[in-house]
C-alpha cells in the first residue's frame, strides 16, 4: 500500500498582501477582502529564484533521500499550471540532475490544476505497485513559479504563493499510508479554465457539492466516514470556502488546518503537503490518526486523499 516516506517543504520569504497591490492591480476593497475576509496576510515570493531552485530546495530537505538516490525510480512533477518555465528551460531535469537521481524516469502530470499534487501521489503509488520492487521509491515535486500575470492570483478568490513541497513515496510502509483517493473533473470540452463571467458563476455553483463528492468518495474507499477524520489538510485558497465546507461536511472547524492561509498564500498543488509538514512539526497528528488531504483546481478539478498516520 502506498505510503509517504518523508514530506518536506520550502517556504520563501513573504510579502504582505498590500505590498502586491500595484503589481496585481488591486484596489483597496480587494485588499480588504483578501485580508479581512479571506484570511490572507503574507504571500511567499521568490523573485530571484528559479522554479528549479525552489523545487530543489524542498527536495533537499527530505529525510531519507540522501544516500538512497539509486532507489528513486520516478520523479513526478505535479504542475498546477500547464506552463511554469520559459522555453527551453526544463526545471524537472535540472532538479533530477542536481539531486543525483540517475536511475529515475521523469515526467509531469497536469491539467488537474491545484488538485494535481494528489493526482501525482496516486500515480506514484500505482507505478511503484506495478513495478513490484518493495525497495523502489518515487519523488513527487509540487509548487509553481508565478511566471505570468495569469498565474499570480485568481481574481477575488486567492493570491498565489511560490512555496514548494517534495514527497518521497514508497509502495509500502507502516505509517502515512494512502487509504483512499478520489478525483473528479467537471471541466468544459473546450478546455477553457478562466474564472470569468458565466464560468465563474458555474464554478461557484458547483464548488461545494463537487468538493463534498470527492471527500465522501475518498473516505468510503478508506473504509471510514467523514466523521472519523481526525484532521483535514486543505489547499490554502481562503478561509471563507473552508468555513462553508466544514459546515456542509459536518467537520468541526477545529479539525481543518488553516494556519498557512495567512502565512504562505495559495501555493498551487503544494498546499496539502506544506500543511502536512506544519501539522506534524506541531505534533497535531498522532499515530493511527486518519487525515484528509484535499484540493480543487481551475478547470473544476477536485481531489481528496485519506491517509493514516
Amino acid at each position: 500500500m502506498t505510503s509517504l516516506v518523508a514530506v518536506s517543504s520550502h517556504l520563501p520569504e513573504t510579502v504582505p498582501v498590500d505590498g502586491l497591490k500595484d503589481s496585481l492591480g488591486l484596489d483597496d476593497q480587494q485588499v480588504r477582502r483578501f485580508t479581512r475576509l479571506y484570511g490572507l496576510d503574507r504571500i511567499c515570493q521568490a523573485p530571484d529564484r528559479s522554479e528549479a531552485d525552489l523545487l530543489t530546495a524542498a527536495a533537499g530537505k527530505l529525510e531519507g533521500l540522501a544516500g538512497q538516490e539509486d532507489r528513486v525510480r520516478y520523479v513526478i512533477r505535479a504542475k498546477g499550471l500547464r506552463t511554469t518555465a520559459p522555453y527551453p528551460d526544463n526545471p524537472l531535469q535540472e532538479v533530477r540532475e542536481s539531486l543525483g537521481l540517475r536511475h529515475a524516469r521523469t515526467f509531469a502530470v497536469e491539467d488537474h490544476g491545484c488538485a494535481t499534487g494528489l493526482l501525482a501521489l496516486d500515480v506514484a503509488g500505482t507505478l511503484l505497485e506495478s513495478d513490484g520492487d518493495p525497495d523502489a521509491l518515487a519523488l513527487v515535486l509540487a509548487g509553481d513559479k508565478t511566471l505570468t500575470p495569469f498565474s499570480q492570483w485568481v481574481v477575488d478568490v486567492s493570491i498565489m504563493g511560490e512555496a514548494t513541497a517534495a514527497v518521497l513515496v514508497a509502495p509500502g510502509g507502516g505509517r502515512d499510508r494512502l487509504m483512499g483517493y478520489a478525483s473528479r473533473v467537471h471541466g468544459r470540452a473546450d478546455g477553457v479554465i478562466d474564472l470569468t463571467g458565466e464560468l465563474a458563476k458555474e464554478a461557484i455553483r458547483i464548488y461545494q457539492d463537487a468538493l463534498e463528492e470527492v471527500v465522501v468518495a475518498a473516505t468510503e474507499e478508506a473504509g471510514i466516514s467523514v466523521a472519523d477524520l481526525d484532521m483535514v489538510l486543505p489547499h490554502n485558497v481562503n478561509r471563507v470556502s473552508w468555513t462553508v465546507a466544514a459546515k456542509n461536511l459536518g467537520i468541526p472547524a477545529s479539525k481543518i488546518f488553516l494556519d498557512n492561509i495567512g502565512a504562505t498564500g495559495h501555493s498551487f498543488c503544494a498546499d496539502p503537503f506544506i500543511n502536512y509538514r506544519s501539522a506534524t512539526e506541531r505534533g497535531l497528528l498522532a499515530p493511527g490518526d486518519h487525515y484528509l488531504m484535499t484540493s480543487a483546481g481551475l478547470g473544476q478539478s477536485f481531489a481528496a486523499a485519506v491517509l493514516r498516520h
